[in-house]
């Protein structure tokens, strides 16, 4: 019989699978209360990380539609909830590991899409999104400012015969049809 307590879990956790689009599951034995809380500074706003219970993770999973996490659900577990950019909790995880190796990273859930452990280093390997979006928008700059220069170069081009032909007849004819009636 479930006491209150865990279906109150349950429920939280069910919530925060729905409303996250990205989760990382890790193994943290041996890291101490001390860096455990460094590690939830350094995911700031942007995740919330979780020890929780292995049995019922996989309860609230399955209530949420996520069925992905069973495999990374055993031993000592904790969850981080991703609500931002998930590049960046990825690198604050990745970052966190390499300093403590207590902490592993088992693997994860992208918007729906299992990530294993290595796919999430991948991903923390990219440029957060605000970086992409800054380096999108600088190529569709160049691009269009390249496309006008393109579609304005015949323009300047006609103007520059138009005004070299114009100097040719100011400066007497070089180039100027013959009359008519001087040429039988």
């Amino acid at each position: 019989m479930a006491t209150p307590d865990k279906v109150a879990a349950v429920a939280e956790m069910t919530d925060k699978f729905r409303n996250s689009n990205a989760t990382v599951v890790t193994a943290y034995t041996g890291l101490s209360v001390a860096q455990l809380k460094e590690l939830r500074r350094s995911l700031g706003d942007n995740a919330q990380y979780r020890v929780v219970k292995n049995t019922l993770t996989k309860i609230a999973a399955k209530e949420a539609g996520v069925n992905t996490l069973d495999e990374f659900l055993t031993g000592s577990t904790a969850v981080a909830f991703v609500t931002g950019d998930p590049v960046v909790a990825a690198k604050g995880l990745r970052d966190f590991a390499k300093e403590n190796p207590a902490l592993v990273i088992k693997g994860g859930v992208l918007e729906g899409k299992a990530l294993s452990a290595d796919e999430i280093k991948k991903l923390a390997d990219l440029e957060s999104r605000e970086v992409l979006l800054a380096k999108l928008a600088g190529g569709m700059k160049a691009s269009t400012a390249k496309a006008a220069a393109t579609f304005q170069a015949p323009l300047t081009k006609l103007v520059r015969t138009a005004d070299a032909l114009r100097e040719k007849v100011e400066q007497g004819g070089a180039g100027t049809p013959a009359p008519a009636e001087a040429a039988e």
